[in-house]
């Protein structure tokens, strides 16, 4: 089956699983790692401190930093973006990292911003739009900004 990388694409990583599939425009820094059977859309940007693991969904225009981990069989919808500094500031001699983990199975809606230093549970759902400033709960599902659970009309 091997991997398929779209000739208009610029993937400085090797570390890519049987199967996946990385698109036209996408970014792939040399030290991420991408696992198997994975979906990795039309402009995509992935740095190296970034793990995806099997059967994941990146659709288009992600941003995903260093210190990002996607679990097996997550999905993240168009234009999500992935943040890994509290307090950004260009040149910032202070940066101090802060990990995000996306857990298994878990769901990222189109165009929401997940903030740094988070977890989103197993299975949680993470609705179109929101803004994730708090840890999410499995199998929970937040929407809104900030992003809080809520009953599902």
């Amino acid at each position: 089956m091997g991997v398929k990388i779209h000739p208009l694409t610029d993937v400085q990583t090797g570390d890519i699983g049987e199967g996946t599939r990385i698109w036209q425009y996408a970014v792939v820094l040399p030290g991420a790692k991408i696992g198997r059977n994975c979906n990795i859309c039309a402009h995509c940007f992935i740095e190296n401190d970034v793990v995806i693991g099997d059967n994941v969904t990146v659709k288009p225009f992600v941003a995903i930093c260093d210190g990002v981990t996607l679990e097996d069989g997550v999905f993240i919808g168009p234009q999500v973006s992935f943040t890994n500094d509290r307090h950004p500031k260009s040149g910032n001699r202070g940066f101090k990292l802060e990990r995000t983990c996306v857990r298994r199975g878990a769901t990222v809606g189109a165009g929401s911003m997940v903030m740094a230093g988070l977890t989103i549970g197993e299975g949680a759902m993470v609705a179109a739009g929101s803004v994730v400033t708090r840890d999410v709960p499995p199998g929970v599902t937040v929407f809104g900004c900030p992003a809080k659970p809520r009953q599902m009309a």
